[in-house]
């Protein structure tokens, strides 16, 4: 999804200092971005579980080596990670909590427990409700699915450190905000929470001299 002009106007006037980095990083580019939207919703979510609290090199690495592995469909579903032995699966560079998870984020959307198809159709609090369900899902990786996967435009990642340390550069802080104080200071983003923070997050890929 991605809003209209007059909507990031509104953004930017109900947040001047945001404004003029909207100003300086340009265009937002709308959510779904292509390789979310190419992305399946299991194997998305498999990735997610793969990647979290890991650098990208090592995850990517690990996710590249289990997907190569073929079971019965030679696909990244439900069904082919049920199919492959904990013995490949590890050997792929799991480890044991990452292994459980993909197990019961398989086990669920299998037996009907979790319906992916349907998320789409969902309020946001009811989608982060069933994901956090399955095991290795927190919080904020049901706001990046969100953000990310279905391209909601009104959820804020208060306990992502790319967000809290964008808004620290931004007004100028001594110190990162805790969650409580990005929330409060987020109520002017409102209803398009995830693009201010798409707008801190490339703020730090910016260089500082630019600043």
């Amino acid at each position: 999804m991605k809003p209209t002009p007059a909507q990031i106007r509104s953004l930017s006037r109900r947040d001047p200092t945001l404004g003029k980095a909207i100003r300086k990083l340009g265009p937002f580019p709308g959510f779904p971005e292509n390789f979310h939207r190419r992305t399946p919703t299991f194997a998305y979510l498999a990735r997610a579980i793969i990647f979290q609290q890991l650098a990208y090199a090592a995850a990517n690495t690990i996710w590249l080596r289990a997907t190569s592995l073929k079971g019965e469909s030679g696909k990244t579903s439900a069904s082919e990670i049920a199919s492959l032995s904990d013995a490949k699966l590890r050997g792929a560079g799991l480890s044991r909590a990452k292994l459980a998870a993909l197990r019961d984020l398989s086990q669920k959307v299998m037996s009907g427990e979790l319906k992916l198809g349907g998320l789409s159709r969902l309020e946001d609090e009811e989608v982060i409700h069933r994901l956090v369900a399955v095991r290795g899902i927190g919080p904020w990786t049901a706001k990046m699915f969100l953000i990310f996967k279905l391209g909601r435009l009104d959820v804020l990642p208060s306990t992502d450190l790319g967000v809290q340390e964008g808004l620290r550069q931004l007004d100028g802080l001594r110190e990162r905000p805790n969650p409580k104080e990005l929330e409060l200071r987020a109520e002017c983003w409102k209803p398009l929470q995830s693009v201010a923070s798409w707008y801190l997050w490339r703020r730090l890929d910016s260089p500082e001299g630019d600043w």
